[in-house]
């Protein structure tokens, strides 16, 4: 019977350590931030309407937009990285988003957009899109 090798590690390598290895291996190393980032977004549907929660770690309220113009909600704003200088510590590994970031959402119709709340809080912007209850989206019509 044959016995296929594919790792020569010793046994009491930890997991962690492996997993390291594997990543550093596959994992782009940068060593300076980029000029702009994606921020991960995450869209919920309630009864009362649609909750629009975007990951923004170290991104202050004072950096951040909020714009909604012909159907579409604008997110945007900047991640300041921390200024370079001879007493500051270097980047030596960056695998996350600095720099300017931008994300657009098309609303639907249904969603009362002068109602619209938002809150930065722990480093999650959470903003709450209200059903407009004036607007009727599915109505059955009885026949007589």
């Amino acid at each position: 019977m044959a016995t296929l090798l594919y790792n020569n590690r010793p046994a009491r390598a930890s997991f962690n350590s492996v997993l390291n290895e594997m990543l550093r291996d596959t994992l782009p190393a940068h060593n300076k931030p980029a000029e702009s980032f994606h921020p991960a977004a995450d869209v919920l549907e309630s009864a009362e309407g649609f909750h629009l929660n975007l990951v923004l770690p170290g991104v202050a309220k004072e950096d951040v937009k909020i714009d909604f113009q012909d159907g579409q909600l604008t997110v945007s704003g900047e991640r300041k990285a921390p200024e370079a200088s001879d007493e500051a510590p270097r980047f030596r590994r960056v695998e996350s988003g600095y720099g300017k970031f931008s994300r657009t959402f098309r609303l639907p119709d249904t969603v009362d957009v002068t109602a619209i709340e938002a809150e930065l809080t722990n480093g999650i912007l959470h903003l709450t899109l209200p059903f407009d209850s004036k607007k009727v989206t599915k109505h059955q019509i009885a026949v007589r």
